[in-house]
């Protein structure tokens, strides 16, 4: 005999931060543009402090990591999760309060920023009373995950899970111990850690940040949404468990490749390069399953843009996962640090891996969430595409020669052993070089407004639909 119940999925929270990803992607890249003309035009901060560089970089780094990136996590994250696991989320409402405990973070951290409250620690720069928000926002959001996990209707974990799982516990764990601070008034702190060791912790912390958050959880994302979009099966289902594992077992041990030539250890610093090295074979594994699930499908990256973020945001997950253990050693470290390299690097994998994805991922989203058969304009898509890519290649290559050039120029020495050139030379020769990563970011930019366009013409000119789970049959 077949049940007929029919149990709701509780897509409210989804629709909710599918549009406040788009809409904080919008202003995190506007303020990153703001920014890079900046650095090209200095006189442009017109000599207020809200708007020096030194606090709107923070802030634009918090906007696309925790705003765009955060609330496209959550949205994919909640959605997947329902899907798999064939059941609705534990705990609505609590799932309710992490979207509007999100929100007010973010708000908290736009007012912050631009006053010059902040701890001066890397991706970790709100004060005391916003990171402990931060903390009671990410535990309900533990919460609701793995009692969904928990309460599922299927015995099998989808790996996309298993990436989110992942993602949600290790950022709980890397912010609760970085974050670990003596308040000294409401909005002042001091760091519960002392030198070198601070800077460890703060490193063990930052790179995580990039290996967890902007790579683990996106991963979740990809395991699930490039095998949908394709109609394939994932590639490699052994290869996703031993790519998974390989993964969250060396990036843990990356940070100090931050910290080469520093006060830290000889040893640790050899130690993350070395797990740095390592590292490249599960990020390799990962972008092999997802390009390959695309095998006897590849004709539909002519007339699929959405199918073309997906994919191509794996190209730039391999390209920035080849590069970032190929800085990690010591001797090319030598070169690339301090240098725009490293910028390009960052937005290779930002821009390329993070951005993209995450747009495939909404522009698969929003439609079914809002109850059309596809997006309002699909010819917008195939444009925010080409702009998107454009923007990144012109974006990197610039950073990439301008940080090479410095490094060359830094470290020339002449015969009797005095500098060859000057700090100001170096800056000097790098100007151009500003002025093409500007026009790469306007180019993003662009693409994003579009997607805004998008995303809100077809919210609002669909019918939102509550989406059903079909009830498991009895014998």
């Amino acid at each position: 005999m077949n049940s007929s119940e029919q149990t709701v999925y509780s897509d409210t929270v989804v629709r909710q931060f599918s549009i406040m990803a788009v809409v904080w992607g919008v202003v995190g890249m506007l303020v990153g543009v703001i920014i890079a003309c900046q650095l090209a035009w200095p006189e442009l901060n017109f000599g207020i402090p809200w708007l020096s560089y030194g606090r709107l970089r923070p802030l634009h780094t918090n906007a696309v990591i925790f705003a765009f990136g955060g609330c496209a996590l959550f949205a994919t994250s909640y959605y997947v999760v329902q899907r798999t696991c064939h059941t609705v989320l534990f705990m609505p409402k609590l799932a309710a309060f992490t979207f509007w405990g999100w929100q007010l973070v973010i708000l908290a951290a736009a007012v912050s920023l631009p006053m010059g409250f902040t701890q001066g620690k890397e991706y970790a720069e709100l004060e005391w009373p916003i990171d402990i928000l931060i903390a009671v926002v990410w535990v309900s959001y533990a919460v609701v995950f793995f009692g969904t996990v928990g309460t599922r209707k299927v015995k099998h974990i989808y790996v996309a899970n298993w990436f989110f799982a992942a993602f949600i516990i290790a950022v709980a764990l890397l912010h609760i111990v970085n974050s670990a601070a003596i308040p000294s008034g409401w909005m002042k702190s001091y760091s519960a850690y002392a030198g070198a060791q601070d800077a460890m912790v703060q490193w063990w912390y930052g790179h995580n940040a990039v290996g967890f958050f902007l790579t683990a959880g996106f991963l979740g994302m990809m395991y699930y949404f490039i095998p949908k979009q394709a109609g394939r099966p994932v590639y490699s289902y052994r290869l996703s468990i031993v790519h998974f594992w390989a993964l969250i077992f060396t990036y843990m041990w990356a940070g100090p490749h931050h910290l080469h030539y520093t006060a830290l250890p000889d040893w640790t610093q050899s130690l993350g390069m070395v797990f740095s090295l390592v590292l490249l074979a599960p990020s390799w594994g990962g972008m092999i399953n997802g390009i390959m699930t695309l095998s006897g499908a590849w004709h539909k990256l002519r007339d699929d843009p959405i199918l073309r973020f997906l994919i191509v945001s794996l190209s730039f997950y391999g390209m920035s996962t080849f590069e970032g253990p190929m800085m990690a050693i010591k001797t090319v470290n030598a070169l690339s640090h301090y240098t725009d390299w490293t910028v390009g690097h960052v937005h290779s994998g930002a821009l390329g891996w993070v951005g993209l994805v995450s747009m495939g991922s909404i522009y698969f989203l929003i439609p079914k969430l809002f109850g059309r058969k596809e997006m309002f304009s699909v010819k917008a898509i195939e444009v925010h595409f080409w702009l998107a890519t454009i923007g990144i290649v012109l974006y990197i290559a610039a950073m990439w020669i301008a940080g090479v050039m410095q490094g060359l120029m830094w470290r020339a020495i002449n015969a009797d052993g005095t500098l060859t050139y000057t700090f100001v030379e170096s800056v000097k020769a790098t100007y151009p070089f500003y002025v093409i990563r500007v026009a790469g970011g306007l180019l993003y930019f662009s693409g994003m407004l579009i997607m805004l366009w998008n995303v809100v013409k077809t919210a609002t000119s669909g019918n939102t639909v509550l989406v059903t789970i079909p009830a498991p049959a009895h014998a």
